[in-house]
């Protein structure tokens, strides 16, 4: 069993700067969990302090059943993959990926076993006598990653390995290591700003903000049921629209958007948002739910009505951007769709996938 356990674990640098506060996560055998979100949110010191490059200030981590607070790096099993490669230039791939094996006195037989083995699963068998400065980006992130493969440790850590690639590379490369992943299932533990990244990895998502963990979960679970505010606007692209809106009851409960628009609340979500009747909330809705009124209605779809700002075609979809009371709106509409900028367009709000939001708090009721 390889389970990563952080308890209670808190950083605060000199001057009294806490950049994490007390957070818990439980990781899985075999586990791919993938920490996002901004810059400075405590992602990546998160992840140094498994790795034992950065000093707990308080709380335990555990790895594999035992505390290894004061255990370090190269005692705790773990291979992380940097995003800035740490290829030795003057040593062949080979003996890049070989150096770690060679320092624990691995026998040249198990050596090249285990280097010729990660070279396969990472396709750069043809690259092993080339040195770094004759690979492309890709390539030796490949090779980094072969390095932490041959260890064969108890724990893979990843800090934005793919921040210094290109974005066609970025997808080629977020295959390569879900590849990897399910060839040798090891518990990972990957770190990025970018929440594609994100969806795409993970088993479970951990998004953190200002040094505290927001939600946990499968990456859908995040998209369609956000506990707050932050993690809807942070998971999905583009983000998830907010109106501010007035919860009134004019024979039936509603939303009042700042326009003047009358939203009907969905008659399955009337006792839950009863009572907030009367108060100030805020309405959230994805891009694809406000879209152009088709032919056929589903229930609990409301008309808008949209004076267009801005139109970005995508190809296989159009996005939309408009403004309602002063507040920038996106929907994604069908690319034949005709409209044109400072003409109205008639939307439909998917209303059955909507979120209301406590403006004070930011949670999700």
């Amino acid at each position: 069993m390889a389970q990563v356990s952080i308890k209670n674990v808190v950083k605060t640098y000199d001057g009294g700067v806490q950049v994490v506060k007390g957070i818990d996560l439980e990781i899985a055998d075999e586990e791919f969990v993938v920490l996002v979100g901004p810059s400075g949110c405590g992602k990546s010191t998160t992840l140094r302090m498994v790795a034992g490059l950065e000093e707990i200030t308080s709380g335990e981590i555990w790895i594999d059943g035992g505390v290894v607070n004061d255990v370090p790096p190269r005692d705790r099993d773990i291979a992380m993959v940097f995003q800035n490669y740490a290829l030795y230039p003057h040593m062949s791939v080979f003996e890049n990926m070989a150096f770690g094996l060679k320092l624990r006195k691995f026998g040249r037989d198990e050596i090249k076993k285990r280097v010729d083995e990660a070279a396969r699963i990472l396709d750069i068998t043809a690259l092993l006598q080339r040195k770094p400065k004759a690979l492309s980006g890709g390539q030796r992130q490949r090779v980094a990653m072969g390095r932490a493969i041959v260890r064969n440790p108890k724990v893979f850590l990843f800090d934005e390995p793919l921040s210094n690639l290109d974005a066609k590379l970025r997808v080629q490369m977020r295959t390569e290591i879900k590849k990897v992943h399910q060839t040798i299932p090891t518990t990972t533990v990957y770190v990025t700003h970018d929440q594609v990244e994100a969806m795409t990895l993970a088993d479970r998502v951990v998004v953190m903000n200002h040094g505290v963990i927001e939600q946990v979960g499968p990456p859908q679970e995040l998209y369609h049921h956000p506990a707050t505010k932050f993690v809807a606007s942070f998971i999905g692209s583009p983000g998830m629209n907010f109106l501010p809106v007035r919860m009134v009851d004019e024979g039936g409960l509603a939303m009042r958007l700042a326009d003047g628009t009358t939203l009907p609340v969905p008659p399955q979500r009337v006792n839950r948002y009863a009572p907030y009747t009367g108060q100030e909330m805020t309405l959230g809705l994805r891009p694809e739910h406000l879209t152009e009124i088709s032919d056929v209605e589903k229930p609990n779809v409301a008309r808008m009505s949209a004076n267009v700002d801005v139109i970005e075609p995508m190809g296989m979809e159009t996005l939309v951007h408009f403004f309602v009371g002063g507040e920038p709106v996106c929907a994604r509409v069908d690319p034949e769709t005709p409209c044109a900028p400072r003409e109205t367009l008639p939307l439909a709000a998917d209303l059955n996938n909507m979120h209301l939001i406590e403006t004070s708090s930011g949670k999700v009721v």
